[in-house]
Parts: C-alpha cells; structure tokens; sequence
C-alpha cells in the first residue's frame, strides 16, 4: 500500500483472493462437481466407485429419497471413495457399509 500497488488493505485481500482462486480452479471445479444433490433414488456401485478411487476423487454424497449402495461395494472401496453421506430419507446398504461409513454419515 506504501508503495502504490493497492489503495487499501481490502484492495490487497481482494486481490490475494482472486489469484488463490484462479491457482487452484482446477482443484475448486471437482470439489463442486462433487458436491451435488440427487433426488429420488440414486444408487452406487462398484464399477462407478472404483472409478472414483482410481480417479483419486472422494464423494460427498446428498441424496432426498432413497440412496443405495451396492451389495458389491465393499466397506474398504466405502470408505476409499465417500468423504460424507447425508441422505434425508433411507439409505439401502450393508451393514458391513453402513459401519465402516459409520463416522461419515449425517
């Protein structure tokens, strides 16, 4: 700000915010791609999680109505690939699942 390059400390922030943002877009575009909301049923399986971990990606899953993980979902692949689970209705897994999901869901 001494030097002219900002007109004030918010001009400055501003600014620092804008360049963090763009740097990391790319990273910022996949957590909101995964952060979405299904309504109805949405189910999960094997095939569409191992996609995810070979990805590197974890999901945050938010479902209204019925949520079903597979019976082929082990709870090892669960817990590689679900960050969090919040499901306003039934959630249809097994109870192996349900426990290693355990401290995920809300």
């Amino acid at each position: 700000m001494q030097e002219g390059f900002y007109a004030n400390r918010t001009d400055l922030i501003r600014t620092a915010i804008r360049n963090q943002l763009e740097r990391h877009s790319e990273a910022i575009q996949r957590s909101v791609a995964h952060h979405r909301f299904d309504l109805g049923l949405r189910q999960y399986g094997r095939q569409e999680l191992d996609a995810a971990r070979n990805a590197g990606e974890m999901l945050h899953i938010q479902v209204l109505g019925l949520a079903v993980i597979g019976d082929d979902v082990s709870p090892d692949l669960a817990r590689d690939t679900i960050a969090s689970l919040h499901v306003l209705g039934a959630l249809h897994a097994s109870a192996a699942v349900k426990a290693a999901l355990a401290d995920r869901i809300r």
